[in-house]
């Protein structure tokens, strides 16, 4: 089956997509909640990715993340989702929440009771606290969280901004500043149902960070995997060094985001056969 034609992009999202290599053997099905990836062979499981693009909440879609994630529910073997995410400013917080926690249930509501959360940059955050918010709303916990630099701070406060400043090429205090007052829209920074560095994750599922040493998001990951561990949460993190945020785009282009794409899989299928 050919990919699904794309339609116009924000004007941050124009050829987002062609760092990543087509991935082989993938179909794609644009369905109510988002867009699903069946890697050939993959049907009639019970397991499935429900997958949160970045974009900082105010771009991305599933088009422009559809080669990542292909390549990462085809190395897994198992059917994906990537949900639909409204945007802001138009769109802010909870409406992503919202959007997610419809995608899982519609999953739920098909049969798939080993699912697990990805989420690259705004969409990692957004998989911890969707992934909180389902226990609060009566549905089955995820078995894993795929974390790929989450974006997790709304208050913006890791030392790497500064020091990685000139090492990142994409993203800045001030940037990502702008970017959390469009989503919170007046809330505060702090507040745990936003900000999982400020929330109780009791509870959550194991979880596997990876993050770029050169990026100014480096911190959030260490952050986040402090907090998950003082509640008890088993977490992997993997600190590639010399990468750029969310350098897993470059699948099938790159040996470093293929790595960290085997790496992904060969941690999380052991836990899809539990």
């Amino acid at each position: 089956m050919n990919p699904p034609p794309e339609p116009e992009p924000r004007e941050t999202d124009d050829h987002w997509g062609d760092l990543t290599a087509e991935p082989r053997g993938v179909d794609y099905v644009e369905v109510d909640h988002g867009l699903r990836l069946v890697p050939h062979g993959t049907d009639g499981g019970r397991a499935a990715l429900l997958c949160l693009h970045g974009g900082g909440f105010v771009s991305g879609s599933v088009f422009t993340h559809r080669k990542l994630y292909g390549h990462l529910a085809k190395a897994v073997g198992v059917p994906a989702l990537i949900a639909h995410q409204r945007h802001t400013p138009e769109h802010p917080y909870p409406a992503q929440l919202d959007d997610a926690l419809a995608a899982y249930a519609d999953l739920v509501s098909q049969g798939f009771d080993r699912l697990v959360l990805v989420g690259d940059s705004a969409g990692g955050g957004l998989a911890v606290t969707a992934a909180r918010a389902a226990r609060a709303r009566s549905l089955p916990a995820p078995a894993a969280l795929l974390l790929i630099s989450p974006w997790v701070d709304m208050a913006v406060s890791g030392d790497s901004f500064d020091i990685n400043a000139e090492r990142d090429g994409f993203f800045y205090r001030d940037v990502v500043r702008e970017l959390a007052a469009m989503y919170l829209a007046g809330r505060d920074p702090h507040d745990p149902g936003a900000n999982p560095l400020h929330a109780d994750l009791t509870g959550l599922p194991p979880m596997f960070i990876q993050v770029g040493a050169d990026e100014t998001l480096l911190d959030e990951s260490r952050m986040l995997e402090k907090r998950a561990r003082d509640f008890g949460v088993e977490v992997r993190r993997d600190v590639f060094e010399e990468q750029q945020h969310t350098f897993q785009m470059a699948a099938g282009r790159a040996p470093e985001a293929d790595d960290a794409i085997r790496r992904f899989a060969d941690w999380v299928r052991p836990r899809l056969e539990r």
